[in-house]
């Protein structure tokens, strides 16, 4: 009977599902074209189902849409690592001053920062970022603003996508540490809290990103990387979804 009640998960969520996994994990490098004849082929799914996936990740920055071109994995600058990175810094401090000022209960923050301690540093880029993630949702939850978890909410997977860039600096390991560390920061609240909580998202976050791009345009003017703009690349096959 559950089975019969249960919500079956629509073919282009699916389809947003697994592409969204390879473009966080980095798989999906900037500026491959997603094409819809190449989609059809190998989720086995109808043109339907393809545009209304690249539409679900077109709405979370994950695509986007060029003339002559169509679906696009976009380009990381260092204007996009600005934009994301003020936005988020104004939702997070914004949320912790209301923790702090409430009294906040950290629990949720140690769960998520214990759940990153445990993982491997061999685990794939895509969980550890999650893991990752979950602690700064957490911290925005304990705002208790339903309009700032929700703008957090919007926006992470688009970071989790940015955050690709910086996959060869960072292991779990050190992510869980750092994390410790603000973890007990904000346990001690005030000033101590919000710095920590700053320096976190300026250094680990945006310092490391511009740090990342840099390195990489400079690897990309010696030659060492192929010329992206290119189509979807060969990428394992799905098996067939329902259409």
């Amino acid at each position: 009977m559950a089975n019969k009640t249960a919500r079956r998960v629509s073919t282009p969520s699916v389809i947003a599902a697994h592409l969204r996994n390879e473009l966080i994990e980095g798989t999906l490098a900037a500026g491959s074209r997603m094409t819809e004849e190449a989609l059809c082929a190998r989720f086995s799914a109808g043109r339907h189902s393809v545009r209304a996936a690249i539409q679900i990740l077109t709405s979370e920055g994950l695509l986007v849409h060029e003339r002559n071109k169509g679906a696009v994995v976009p380009m990381i600058t260092d204007e996009r690592i600005d934009e994301m990175c003020s936005y988020r810094s104004v939702l997070e401090l914004g949320a912790l001053r209301m923790a702090l000022q409430r009294g906040a209960d950290w629990s949720a923050v140690e769960a998520a920062v214990r759940a990153l301690e445990i993982m491997s540093d061999d685990a794939p880029w895509r969980e550890i970022i999650e893991a990752h993630a979950a602690i700064h949702r957490a911290i925005t939850n304990e705002g208790r603003n339903a309009r700032v978890t929700e703008a957090h909410d919007a926006s992470e997977a688009e970071l989790e996508f940015m955050l690709a860039i910086i996959k060869p600096d960072y292991s779990a390991s050190r992510l869980a540490a750092m994390h410790r560390h603000l973890l007990e920061q904000l346990r001690l609240g005030g000033e101590a809290a919000l710095r920590a909580l700053e320096e976190d998202l300026e250094l680990g976050g945006r310092a490391a990103m511009h740090l990342a791009l840099r390195r990489s345009r400079e690897s990309s003017m010696r030659g060492s990387h192929a010329v992206v703009d290119e189509e979807t690349p060969t990428l394992p096959r799905i098996a067939p979804l329902r259409d």
